[in-house]
């Protein structure tokens, strides 16, 4: 879930993600995977950015794995084959404060082979630079500051100024997913309008998959339970995936309750 956001964001606003990582105010297209000569290691996780000049490759991670260097490396030398006159930043954007090493490890070396990339941690960032872009405002929450309420407060009120009216939804969705890793879920609800976020994409493609669920179901009792079944199905494979029960529930509206059951009859189905 946070790896699509993050890659939401950095695609839709790939030219304030270019003037905070790379300096220059530049448009960024997608560069697919597969024009690349051989498959990604991880796709899910993968965000390949371009330009006429350069490359960007982003890892949002919200725990440290020990992979990530060499699939840096492997991925340098992918873009190098494809695109060998383009120049290539990497960057490694952990979200989620840790006490791990990995999350200071930006080099793989392999006897005489040494790659380097760059890494961020959000919670040495100043909050500031997250408050000048709106792609940028859904991670201030998770930067360097003493008070995330007071910062969330700062970035509602900077969504509330955004005039075009999706932009706006998106953001807030996008700001309320994010604040989950930081913040308690009453909090978030009061500084961010629940009906900005339901009018968001991000909500929307949450709807289409329940709605898709439900007509495969072919359920006889009609759309609006069809779509409540996608959306309980859609609950069961986030917690197959280890999502904890309150950000499902911040994602899909069920409350806690109903997803503890959920837990239950599915380990039931599952000894069965």
């Amino acid at each position: 879930m946070f790896d699509n956001l993050c890659k939401f964001l950095a695609e839709n606003f790939s030219s304030d993600f270019a003037s905070w990582l790379l300096g220059e105010r530049v448009t960024l297209t997608e560069l697919s995977p597969s024009e690349l000569s051989l498959e990604p290691i991880r796709a899910d996780a993968l965000i390949l950015l371009q330009s006429d000049q350069v490359v960007l490759h982003l890892e949002f991670q919200t725990q440290p794995k020990s992979e990530i260097p060499f699939r840096m490396t492997d991925y340098r030398l992918r873009v190098y084959r494809r695109f060998p006159n383009k120049r290539m930043n990497q960057v490694v954007i952990y979200l989620q404060k840790t006490n791990s090493d990995l999350v200071q490890q930006n080099t793989f070396t392999l006897e005489r082979t040494h790659h380097e990339f760059d890494i961020i941690r959000l919670w040495e960032q100043p909050t500031s630079v997250f408050l000048e872009s709106p792609g940028l405002l859904p991670f201030a929450v998770l930067s360097q500051t003493n008070d995330r309420t007071e910062t969330l407060r700062q970035v509602a009120q900077v969504i509330s100024t955004i005039k075009d009216q999706r932009t706006q939804s998106n953001i807030a969705a996008s700001t309320f997913i994010l604040a989950g890793l930081v913040l308690n879920k009453d909090t978030i609800q009061q500084l961010l309008r629940k009906e900005l976020m339901q009018e968001s994409v991000t909500y929307q493609a949450l709807i289409d998959e329940g709605r898709a669920e439900g007509r495969v179901q072919g359920r006889a009792e009609g759309r609006a339970e069809g779509i409540q079944e996608g959306i309980q199905r859609v609950a069961v494979n986030l917690l197959r995936e280890g999502m904890s029960t309150d950000m499902i529930a911040k994602l899909t509206g069920l409350s806690v309750e109903q997803l503890e059951q959920l837990k239950i009859s599915e380990s039931e189905e599952s000894q069965e």
